[in-house]
């Protein structure tokens, strides 16, 4: 019975990528009737769930941290493919896409995802235990390529509004990459067991005892899947965006909670992944993923957006206003109050739920 479980889990897990991308291939760009969005929100959940069965198995074959960084890249770099594509579409709107979808995905993952996280290990094991070594150095990394590359813009004075330079664009870009490439040589390579999961003794889990290591095929062949179903998950989610700007322009919500739920949207293998990791009490590979998450976000998106500003026409408006920068230094303080010490309890995670709530409440009403 369990084999059989297996065998249709695998089956539909396979079927649903291609079918996305079958169905992405037919509406894109086409305006879509209620029926064809009710079918693309379907498949589009289907995506999610199967992207993220393909990157734990991935996971699971070339273990931490390696497993959370493939899904992390690979989410982020469809997203910044979908972000540059919007913005050569053009439109007053475009100018500020790429501030406002880096700092979603911010918000998201240092605070969404991280506070349910720690709530969930805290509230299923007592308390959420981590390596504070490996989560320290991500969150200064984040700290820093959102500062440089959000908050600066806003004071700098170079060139009116807050946008940057030619040159401090290009410093910018050169920055995030340089900080985000040796973030993954520290996590990969010099210091990878800062970022393993820790056990409540203190030492380090190297190994996975949910199920039976997978076969190099059968990894190259979910990585290939879990390609597929993201690519289905950020391009479907872009086909119901039109759908989803008439139900917030028809509910009187502001236009930025567009980019939220997009946002969302996209991240959601990321946060399904994460739960799961926090529920078998491997807190360290959930924050991986959420801080990895907003890291590449970042280190990702600012190079690629600098680069395509040389032929896209338009300003490139990438600094926050006053009430997002306050959001993100009360971010910055209470994620490292919850990272020193190397444990949390239930009030850590619903510290970092409030803090979620209340972007999205200003958000709904800035």
């Amino acid at each position: 019975m369990i084999a059989r479980l297996r065998s249709l889990t695998t089956q539909w897990t396979s079927v649903v990528p291609v079918l996305s991308i079958v169905l992405l291939a037919f509406t894109w760009g086409r305006d879509l009737p209620a029926a064809v969005v009710a079918v693309v929100t379907l498949v589009l959940a289907g995506a999610v769930l199967a992207a993220v069965h393909h990157a734990e198995v991935v996971a699971h074959r070339v273990g931490e941290p390696f497993g959370s960084l493939v899904l992390a890249v690979a989410v982020t770099v469809i997203e910044v493919a979908l972000i540059v594509t919007l913005m050569a579409d053009g439109g007053g709107k475009s100018s500020t896409l790429a501030r406002d979808t880096v700092f979603a995905a911010v918000m998201i993952t240092c605070n969404g995802i991280v506070g349910l996280c720690l709530l969930v290990a805290s509230v299923r094991h007592g308390t959420a235990v981590f390596n504070p070594e490996g989560t320290g150095a991500a969150l200064a990394t984040v700290a820093t390529l959102a500062t440089l590359s959000l908050v600066l813009p806003t004071f700098t004075t170079s060139k009116p509004g807050p946008e940057f330079s030619g040159v401090q664009l290009t410093f910018a870009a050169i920055s995030s990459l340089i900080l985000y490439g040796l973030f993954v040589a520290t996590q990969t390579v010099r210091h990878r067991d800062y970022f393993l999961p820790i056990s409540r003794q203190g030492g380090v889990i190297t190994t996975d005892d949910h199920a039976d290591t997978p076969t190099v095929r059968t990894a190259w062949i979910s990585l290939a899947l879990l390609g597929l179903a993201l690519i289905g998950v950020v391009g479907l989610a872009k086909g119901v965006s039109p759908t989803i700007e008439s139900a917030v322009e028809a509910a009187g919500l502001h236009h930025a909670v567009v980019g939220v739920i997009i946002a969302l949207l996209v991240l959601l293998p990321e946060t399904i992944a994460a739960l799961r990791s926090a529920r078998r009490d491997r807190v360290q590979t959930s924050l991986n993923l959420a801080l990895g998450s907003a890291m590449a976000s970042i280190g990702l998106t600012i190079p690629a957006v600098a680069l395509a500003s040389i032929w896209l026409s338009g300003p490139l408006v990438l600094g926050l206003g006053s009430t997002h920068m306050v959001l993100l230094a009360l971010t910055v303080v209470v994620s490292s109050l919850t990272v020193v010490p190397g444990r949390a309890t239930p009030l850590q995670g619903g510290v970092h739920l409030v803090l979620f709530a209340a972007y999205l409440e200003l958000a709904i009403n800035p």
